[in-house]
């Protein structure tokens, strides 16, 4: 293994040189290099123990150069001039090579790295205005502004990357200002229990069940269709969340760890569970408790496309055409909400990955500030004029 060399710099002339004389005498004389090319040269050693050189015509302008390489490497902000030169895709491509994602997630990321403007501009010239055009070049086409954010992040966890990995000095994502998303109180749509009802009644035999597991335990499509009939534990009253299923590239059908390692015990309603026994009994009888609980065609249960299908039929059967599967787990959580459930038991029923995921999804739902005075002002009200010595006078004087 070589020598790691140690950090050093300077500035060397290499047009002369000083020789020793016979008497031992320094005398400075031109070296071969003499009145050719650059006349100063900068040596200095890199983080990773490189030597790397650079040449320039005035010795002041070398000094200038080498005191910020030199305080660069102090502060933590230096630039590997070598690998500062590929461009943003060249250094993605080499650096999700490297990564350890789910197809899921690699297919994002591919998505918004392979939709930036600045695709060929190097790392060491990216400029907060190359991240400026390309939000607003994705506000122009136009994608929606939660796209946007997220594409963003996506993009902007490669520049940190590449931070870490001394290609940039800076992030010049950071600061960068995103649309504006809607509150989500107006984007969010949360059926009554009227209309969950009788999309239980309206649904298929094989369905209702289905519907049910979304709007009392809040599960995503995925994780509904992913339950085995072991998961349904009907003695502890329980629901297991173990995995979920998703379809890569549209086609194959595949078992994942849930969202954000949302593996979660969820307590389920009796009415519920005897929903569910009900399915079992009638659709899959049997001893073995990792038979899927929705089974699809050969060995894999159902996913989003045969959910897809029977949930528009439902639907449409009940005259709610415009109303989404994903909105029953909003109803959940709502529920919840409504019933005083704290902040971390509705994140972990739901399966968040953090209290703040659940509050920036819900945090309009809960009751605020004035909403908790008025109560308590009520409270007030009520225990001061019930007093029956001295009764509230209630009529308006005439």
């Amino acid at each position: 293994m070589a020598a790691t060399r140690n950090r050093r710099a300077g500035v060397e002339d290499l047009w002369w040189k000083t020789v020793r004389q016979p008497d031992g005498s320094p005398e400075r004389v031109r070296s071969k290099l003499y009145d050719t090319g650059k006349r100063w040269r900068v040596r200095y050693v890199d983080d990773r123990g490189r030597e790397l050189t650079k040449r320039f015509d005035r010795k002041v302008d070398a000094q200038q150069w080498l005191d910020i390489v030199v305080s660069s490497q102090v502060t933590g902000n230096y630039v590997d001039p070598v690998r500062g030169k590929i461009t943003f895709a060249s250094f993605y491509r080499e650096w999700s090579s490297r990564q350890v994602w789910v197809p899921g997630t690699l297919q994002a990321m591919n998505l918004a790295a392979d939709g930036v403007t600045f695709g060929d501009v190097t790392m060491a010239d990216l400029r907060p205005s190359h991240l400026e055009t390309w939000v607003k070049a994705m506000q122009v086409k136009p994608l929606a502004p939660g796209t946007i954010r997220t594409r963003f992040n996506n993009v902007r966890s490669v520049l940190r990357a590449a931070r870490r990995d001394k290609v940039l000095a800076h992030d010049p994502s950071e600061n960068i200002t995103l649309p504006r998303r809607r509150r989500a109180e107006a984007a969010m749509v949360i059926p009554t229990p009227e209309e969950v009802g009788a999309l239980l009644r309206a649904a298929d035999e094989d369905f209702d069940a289905f519907v049910g597991l979304c709007a009392f335990v809040g599960l995503r499509l995925g994780e509904a269709a992913a339950l085995q009939v072991g998961d349904v534990d009907f003695l502890r009253r329980e629901i297991h969340v173990k995995r979920q299923v998703q379809r890569a590239n549209g086609h194959a059908v595949e078992i994942r760890a849930p969202k954000y390692g949302s593996e979660r015990t969820v307590p389920a309603p009796d009415g519920l569970l005897k929903l569910v026994s009900i399915h079992v009994a009638k659709w899959r009888p049997g001893d073995d408790p990792t038979r899927w609980l929705f089974p699809g065609e050969g060995q894999h249960p159902w996913h989003q496309n045969s959910v897809g299908y029977r949930w528009r039929k439902t639907r449409a059967s009940v005259g709610l055409d415009t109303l989404h599967l994903h909105d029953l787990r909003h109803f959940y959580a709502s529920g919840l909400i409504a019933a005083s459930c704290d902040v971390v038991t509705v994140q972990k029923a739901l399966g968040h990955s953090s209290p703040t995921v659940t509050l920036n999804t819900y945090a309009h739902l809960w009751p605020d500030a004035s909403d908790r005075t008025r109560n308590a002002a009520d409270a007030l009200f009520r225990s001061s004029t019930e007093s029956t010595a001295y009764p509230l006078r209630t009529e308006s004087p005439k």
